[in-house]
């Protein structure tokens, strides 16, 4: 059910372990002025705490195509293809710029990250982007996602980064999404049509009645209206991260959530490792891996699975694919999401990782199956 007070806590801003922030086109770009510095300088004082308090941070930026179009000086109303992606590729270099200038300032490293649809349907490409953020985020790096506009056509596009957002948080396995808009949470109709409308603290289940609440985008530069921003917590619920839509054209937004600002929340049933335990555990598996004793005990002590410790590969699977983990009885132990496909399975198998490049004349992962990537 959806509840107008807080039947359940709200989570806490300052608590997130990995935090997405999306940023409407409308707060970083004046239709006349071009962007919003002061409001980006503030926007990095609150990334720069965050870190301090030692939570990852992921920020998902629109802007680039309304930067882009005001740099070229292209006229206001809809933009054929070719002119969106002529200011998109004018617009990223200047954001993914931006960025960089103030997060340098506290410290931080950025890194300019763009994909289309294809990046998370495909599933090498997938497991390839969520292995680079992982990295980064590792690291300490701030990446800075955007749908790449430059290439990306109709067939292949997200469409809206709030529903972007929504993926980047599930493929990173973050705990909370905030969508900073130009409202200030989800309402029972659109406010400025319904003067009787009342916002939602917390929406603990996204029903059919919720949906038909829905209304269309409010704002001239913004593509993501609220039936987009449903969709987007649905992804994000779904894996486990709780979802804030807030409006974000306050100075030091992040802060503001964190004491009191009006918004809405999206809350999941369980969070992000749990839910993608279960998601795991519920696939069927396309083959087996057969361990030694060594290997079963560094599994149950919470070690990834190397491939010196495989005695035997069955079955056939490509890479990312779900498979069995059994005990050298032939009990199962688990299930995990494998790194190799079956053929490299079976060559490595039984071998250190510093020798998996001489074996497949490539440099790869040095876990068949990684720890977050294992049910035991």
């Amino acid at each position: 059910m959806a509840t107008l007070t807080a039947a359940r806590s709200a989570p806490d801003v300052r608590s997130a372990r990995r935090l997405v922030v999306k940023i409407g086109s409308a707060l970083l770009v004046d239709r006349r002025a071009g962007l919003k510095q002061a409001w980006l300088s503030a926007l990095a004082l609150d990334v720069a705490e965050a870190k301090v308090r030692g939570s990852d941070v992921v920020l998902v930026s629109s802007g680039s195509i309304a930067l882009g179009r005001k740099i070229l000086g292209l006229p206001d109303g809809a933009l054929t293809l070719e002119q969106s992606q002529a200011a998109a590729a004018v617009g990223q270099i200047r954001l993914a710029r931006a960025y960089e200038e103030v997060l340098a300032l506290h410290g931080i490293t950025t890194a300019q990250v763009l994909v289309t649809l294809e990046d998370t349907e495909d599933r090498r490409r997938y497991l390839n982007s969520r292995a680079t953020m992982e990295t980064l985020l590792s690291l300490g790096v701030v990446p800075i996602v955007n749908e790449n506009d430059t290439v990306a056509t109709d067939e292949i596009r997200f469409g809206d980064n709030d529903r972007l957002a929504a993926q980047i948080a599930v493929t990173v396995g973050a705990d909370q999404l905030i969508l900073l808009s130009d409202v200030d949470g989800f309402y029972t109709a659109n406010p400025k049509e319904d003067p009787t409308a009342t916002r939602f603290d917390v929406v603990d289940q996204i029903t059919p009645e919720i949906e038909a609440m829905a209304g269309d985008p409010i704002s001239g530069l913004s593509k993501g209206g609220m039936k987009t921003k449903l969709l987007a917590a649905r992804t994000a619920v779904a894996g486990g991260c709780a979802m804030a839509i807030m409006e974000g054209s306050t100075l030091r937004p992040l802060k503001a959530l964190a004491e009191g600002a009006p918004r809405t929340w999206f809350v999941p049933a369980a969070d992000p490792q749990v839910a993608r335990k279960r998601w795991i555990n519920a696939m069927k598996p396309k083959g087996e891996l057969v361990l030694d004793a060594g290997a079963v005990a560094a599994l149950k002590a919470g070690k990834s699975l190397l491939p010196a410790g495989v005695t035997k590969v069955t079955g056939s699977f490509g890479r990312g694919e779900p498979v069995a983990i059994l005990s050298p009885e032939g009990a199962v132990l688990g299930k995990g999401l494998v790194r190799y496909t079956s053929a490299e399975a079976r060559k490595i198998a039984g071998h250190r990782s510093g020798e998996i490049e001489a074996i497949l004349g490539y440099q790869g992962r040095a876990a068949l199956v990684h720890r977050d990537d294992m049910v035991v």
